[in-house]
C-alpha cells in the first residue's frame, strides 16, 4: 500500500493508505500507550459513538447546515460502524489525555474516509469532506464523548439486567427446590438457629431483585445527555435548532428514550452521573461477592467442611492432591467483584478531578466503568450457569448439623430462661452431650415437650405455628 500526506496545525505526517484513521489518530496512537486496551476492544462503545454521530449528521441535515450528499454519505458510513464494520480502525488507547478528543477524532476520521470512498474520492481528500468541518459539525468532544459513554452504558446496563434476571431465576428455582431442606443458620460463623436452604437461596434472589431495581434507575440516569452543549455548554458553533432535534434522531436510531439535560453547562462539566452508576454496580458486586463466598463455605469439604451443598465439579483443583476439586466459579466471580469495587474508587477519583468547565480525565471514567459493566455481567452469567444451576443439596448433612448443634438451645429461652439455657449449652460444649438429653437429665421438662421444642420444623417460624 502507498501513503498519503495529512496535516494538522502541528505539522504534516505520512499516513498509510490502508488505514481509515488520519493524522490526529496517528498522533494519539503514538502518544498514548498506557493500558494496552484499544477502543476496538469495546465494540459497544464504538457502536454508541457511531449512533451519536449519525444523530448529529441527520440533525445537521434537517436544520440545513449540512448538504444532503455529504450527510447521506456520512450517515451510511455511521451505519457501517453501527453494524460492527471497521472495528480494527479504532486504535487509540482507552486511557488517554485530552478529555476524549483522540477518541472523537478517531471516529471522525474513520467516518470521513469511509464516506469519501463511497463518494468516489480517496482517503484523506478532505477538501471534499472534512473530519472537523463536516463530520464534527455542531459538535465538540465535550458533548459527543460523554454522550457516547452514556449511550454505551445504557445499552450495557440492559445486557446486565438480562444477566441479573437469569441469575435471579436460577436462585428462585433453588429456593423452591430446597424449601424443605432444614439446615443450621449461622451468625459470625457460629451456630445460630435453624433455617432452610430454601430460605438461604430466597434471600440471595432478593439481593438480585433489589439490585435490579437500582440498575433500572441507573439506566434512567444515563438517558440524560448534553448533546448541543459543544465546548463548555454554551452551544457555540451549533445551529440553534440542532439541540432540539439531535436527541429525537438518536431515539429513532437506538430505540431509547434519551433527552437533553436542563442545564447544558452543568451537564458538560459534571460527571457525577457516572459515579452514581458505578455505585450501583459496586453494591451489586458486594452482594454477588457475598453469595459466591457463602456458596464456597456451604460447599466446603467434602468431608471435613460444612458440606451442605455440592457445587458442580468444573475442573481438577490441584496439581499434587488427587481428587481435589476447588470452587473455581465462586472464586473467579469474587475476583471480578473485587475489580468492580476497585473501579468504583477510580471513577470517584476521576470525577472529583474535574476542574471548571470540563473533566479532563473522563477517559479514565469510561475505561473503568466499561470494565465494571463487562465484568459484572459476565460474573452474573457465570455464577448462574456454572454454579447455581447445577448445584444440589446434601439433605442429611444439613439435618445432622441442626440436630447436633448447640444453637438449638435457644428454643429453650422462652420456657427455661436465658440462664438455664446458657448452662445447658455450656455443659453440652464441655461434655459433647445433646442439649435435649441434658435438659431431660436435669428434670427441667418432660421428654415429649423437649422433643416438640427441639423439632427443627417448630423452630423455623414459631410465630406462624402459634397462630395455627
Amino acid at each position: 500500500m502507498g501513503t498519503r500526506k495529512e496535516h494538522d496545525f502541528i505539522g504534516e505526517l505520512e499516513i498509510s493508505d490502508d488505514v481509515y484513521y488520519g493524522v490526529q489518530t496517528f498522533r494519539a496512537l503514538d502518544n498514548f500507550q498506557m493500558s494496552g486496551r484499544k477502543l476496538k476492544d469495546y465494540p459497544f462503545f464504538i457502536k454508541a459513538f457511531a449512533q451519536i454521530k449519525k444523530a448529529a449528521i441527520l440533525a445537521n441535515k434537517e436544520v440545513g447546515v449540512l448538504d444532503s450528499t455529504k450527510a447521506d454519505a456520512l450517515a451510511k458510513a455511521a451505519d457501517r460502524l453501527i453494524q460492527g464494520e471497521f472495528l480494527e480502525q479504532f486504535v487509540v488507547d482507552m486511557i488517554q489525555g485530552g478529555a476524549g478528543t483522540s477518541t472523537n477524532m478517531n471516529v471522525n476520521e474513520v467516518l470521513t474516509n469511509i464516506a469519501l470512498e463511497s463518494m468516489g474520492h480517496k482517503k484523506g481528500e478532505y477538501q471534499f469532506l472534512h473530519p472537523n468541518d463536516h463530520t464534527n459539525l455542531g459538535q465538540s468532544t465535550n458533548d459527543t464523548y460523554p454522550s457516547s459513554i452514556k449511550v454505551a452504558t445504557w445499552n450495557k446496563l440492559s445486557d446486565l439486567t438480562k444477566a441479573m434476571e437469569a441469575l435471579k431465576t436460577e436462585l428462585e428455582n433453588k429456593a423452591r427446590e430446597f424449601k424443605d431442606v432444614i439446615k443450621m443458620g449461622r451468625t459470625e460463623l457460629e451456630d445460630a438457629v435453624p433455617t432452610t436452604l430454601g430460605n438461604t437461596f430466597n434471600a440471595f434472589a432478593s439481593y438480585i431483585k433489589s439490585d435490579l431495581e437500582r440498575v433500572q434507575y441507573a439506566k434512567e440516569v444515563m438517558s440524560t445527555l448534553n448533546m448541543g452543549a459543544t465546548a463548555i455548554g454554551t452551544g457555540i458553533n451549533c445551529h440553534p435548532d440542532y439541540k432540539n432535534i439531535v436527541e429525537k434522531k438518536l431515539n429513532e436510531i437506538t430505540g431509547g428514550n434519551f433527552k437533553p439535560a436542563e442545564d447544558l453547562i452543568a451537564a458538560t462539566q459534571d460527571t457525577a452521573d457516572f459515579v452514581f452508576v458505578s455505585g450501583v454496580l459496586k453494591t451489586a458486586a458486594v452482594r454477588l461477592n457475598k453469595i459466591a463466598n457463602d456458596l464456597r463455605l456451604m460447599n466446603s469439604g467434602p468431608r471435613c467442611g460444612l458440606g451442605e451443598i455440592n457445587l458442580p465439579k468444573m475442573q481438577p483443583g490441584s496439581s499434587i492432591m488427587p481428587g481435589k476439586v476447588n470452587p473455581v466459579i465462586c472464586e473467579v466471580v469474587q475476583e471480578a467483584c473485587y475489580e468492580v469495587i476497585g473501579n468504583d474508587t477510580t471513577i470517584m477519583l476521576c470525577s472529583e478531578r474535574g476542574e471548571f468547565e470540563l473533566n479532563a480525565v473522563e477517559p479514565g471514567i469510561a475505561y473503568a466503568l466499561f470494565n465494571s459493566l463487562i465484568l459484572l455481567e459476565n460474573a452474573m452469567k457465570t455464577l448462574a450457569s456454572k454454579a447455581i444451576k447445577g448445584l444440589n443439596a446434601n439433605v442429611e448433612a444439613c439435618k445432622k448439623s441442626v440436630l447436633n448443634s448447640i444453637g438449638i438451645v435457644t428454643a429453650f429461652n422462652p420456657i427455661l430462661g436465658y440462664e438455664k439455657s446458657a448452662s445447658i449449652a455450656k455443659e453440652a460444649l464441655q461434655t459433647g452431650k445433646a442439649v435435649g438429653d441434658i435438659c431431660l437429665e436435669r428434670g427441667y421438662l418432660p421428654k415429649e415437650e423437649i422433643e416438640k421444642i427441639l423439632d427443627p420444623q417448630n423452630m423455623l417460624n414459631p410465630q406462624m405455628k402459634a397462630k395455627k
